[in-house]
């Protein structure tokens, strides 16, 4: 990527910030909006795809503690830029019994929207953002390639929300 198209690419948004709103089909073909979810918490969780092993472990972590996000009132989206039928699989396969939102068409533009989409390879950054009840960034991380996020952090970022 060239530093002209980086410089133009949207910057991750600020803590405190309103989370860009958007539409995304789930693996299922559902219409999920963001702004739905006001009232809620919402961990965003980007990652670069489907059956991928980094990511599956991630996604496998966040499955076998749900409860930690239900408890603090948080849903969990799962964006990548995979097809609603490779996400369909995937979650199948995995027992996820949370959103996968599909980034596909236009491919990358929610990623693109969090400043997480990384044009080079196509696909999104390994990236979560926890967004309160009103809509506002509280939490968020951007990985280096190939590095699993620590889920310690998850725990921290909800039982900060907790105390706000």
């Amino acid at each position: 990527m060239t530093a002209a198209v980086e410089a133009a690419s949207p910057a991750v948004p600020a803590l405190g910030a309103t989370a860009p709103d958007f539409e995304l089909a789930n693996q299922y073909g559902e219409p999920v909006r963001l702004s739905s979810f006001r009232g809620q918490n919402v961990a965003l969780v980007f990652y670069p795809f489907a059956f991928s092993g980094i990511c599956t472990g991630e996604l496998g972590e966040i499955r076998d503690n749900l409860g930690m996000f239900e408890n603090s009132n948080a849903v969990v989206l799962g964006v990548s830029v995979d097809s609603k039928y490779s996400l369909r699989a995937y979650a199948a396969q995995e027992g996820y019994n949370f959103d996968l939102l599909a980034d596909f068409w236009p491919h990358g533009a929610v990623a693109t929207a969090y400043g997480v989409f990384d044009a080079g390879s196509g696909m999104a950054k390994r990236a979560t953002f926890i967004i309160d009840s009103q809509g506002k960034v509280r939490y968020s991380v951007v990985n280096p390639r190939g590095q699993a996020r620590d889920f310690n952090e998850y725990r921290t970022a909800l039982a900060d929300l907790k105390q706000a």
